[in-house]
């Protein structure tokens, strides 16, 4: 085997591979020599077919067979023997070739860069911290009275906070569209639910009443046809509802399992649940804030392919979460062009972090991996049973593994790195993740 390497640009990186005529046509003539054996043919005894009516009617068939294995032995051969690192599969393709020719074919692909990390300790990075308060803990416990909540019909004008029931038609343009009417619609005004105008011209009618509103469909709204379109809803309001929030009893504490009763004991689990969301959402926040500051303190070059893959992959994920809003068949047209931004940036970030466990020889924590299967078992009901599953399961188990070795990396970043401390509030951080 002959082996020459040419640097097309970038990562591209194309072998021209030469396998010597002897050794193509002795596998070819081996695999003849099996179907002799074995390939039934009219007017030959089985076994006895000779290998030139063989060739004659398989010969294009086996010859295709073999080059596919030929060239995949020795592309493998060759990248190792030019220490090569590709980065995704090559693109194939054998030149014609005659009887006592030798074979030749080209791979072309894409190789892995050489990463060579900045300096950590020159990265800056600011890093959230916060803490559950009393108010915050009030706030929540407002939070589930509110989810508890029942509604009272009143006579009086719609308000903010109010649950109204109305039947609606919408138009543009004096043409109703298509699913812009409703009856019996169920709104609590200020939930923001509608678009801009619509909840707040409810407001100020009485139930039994009629009337238009003018309002204009967002430029980022999901139907194209209605996007920054002007459009008027007709009105019926039909019903107008008040919260009423229940009282903070024995029984009202029991429905979040709480068998005592005592709402401190609830406040301690609610508490304790908050400050589980939190920490989860500040350590995400700070290896966000981490990965980036990783990404723009070293330059380096991506495989388009990695990314090609990267951007299907959060392609994909975006129109499963579409599909659970809308119906299938109004699925937007989601082009690749949306996820290339964050497709390059994940493919960098794997790239750096693996350079970074490479470099400074980390190694799994099996400590931290129990504490991250333990913090994931906690959100179920039988925390002991769920522990077991993982670790009866090799695939999670790994998967388990790979986070912790990656969250030891951004650990060890932080450590390395100019830390800048900044206390937020509660809400500041959860509406920060929400929004």
């Amino acid at each position: 085997m002959q082996v020459s390497v040419e640097a097309s640009q970038g990562l591209e990186r194309t072998l021209t591979i030469s396998v010597a005529a002897e050794v193509f046509e002795k596998e070819f003539d081996g695999r003849i020599r099996q179907l002799s054996k074995t390939q039934r043919v009219d007017g030959f005894r089985p076994g006895k077919v000779p290998a030139s009516v063989i060739t004659k009617r398989f010969g294009a068939a086996v010859e295709n067979e073999v080059a596919g294995e030929v060239m995949q032995r020795n592309f493998f051969e060759a990248v190792v023997a030019e220490k090569l690192n590709p980065a995704g599969a090559p693109k194939v393709e054998p030149k014609a070739r005659k009887k006592g020719e030798e074979f030749v074919f080209t791979a072309t692909f894409e190789v892995y860069p050489e990463v060579t990390l900045s300096e950590l300790s020159e990265l800056s990075v600011e890093k959230e911290t916060a803490e559950v308060s009393d108010a915050d803990l009030d706030k929540m416990i407002e939070t589930l009275r509110k989810q508890h909540a029942t509604w009272s019909e009143v006579e009086t004008e719609a308000a903010d906070g109010n649950q109204v029931t109305v039947d609606f038609e919408g138009s543009v343009d004096g043409e109703v569209f298509e699913g812009g009417k409703a009856e019996g619609f169920q709104i609590v005004i200020g939930s923001g639910r509608m678009i801009p105008g619509f909840e707040s011209g409810i407001e100020g009618n009485k139930a039994g009443s009629e009337f238009t509103i003018d309002v204009n469909f967002p430029e980022e709204y999901h139907a194209e046809n209605l996007k920054g379109k002007a459009a008027q809803f007709a009105i019926k309001l039909t019903k107008v509802e008040e919260q009423i929030l229940p009282e903070i009893t024995e029984e009202f504490v029991k429905k979040f399992g709480v068998e005592s009763g005592d709402i401190e004991a609830l406040k301690a689990d609610v508490k304790q649940n908050m400050q589980r969301e939190l920490t989860q959402v500040l350590k995400n926040n700070a290896k966000d804030v981490v990965l980036t500051a990783l990404v723009e303190g070293n330059e380096i070059e991506v495989p388009k392919s990695l990314v090609e893959g990267e951007v299907n992959v959060l392609r994909k994920q975006a129109m499963e979460r579409y599909a659970q809003q809308m119906d299938p068949k109004n699925l937007p047209e989601l082009p690749a062009e949306l996820f290339t931004e964050q497709a390059e940036k994940r493919v960098k970030v794997g790239l750096l972090l693996g350079e970074v466990i490479k470099t400074n020889e980390l190694k799994v924590d099996q400590d931290k991996v129990a504490s991250l299967i333990e913090s994931a078992a906690s959100a179920y009901e039988n925390p002991a049973e769920v522990i077991e599953y993982y670790k009866n399961n090799k695939e999670m188990m790994q998967n388990m593994e790979n986070v912790a070795l990656e969250e030891q990396a951004v650990d060890f970043i932080i450590e390395k790195a100019k830390v800048n401390e900044v206390n937020k509030s509660f809400d500041e951080v959860m509406n920060k993740t929400v929004a």
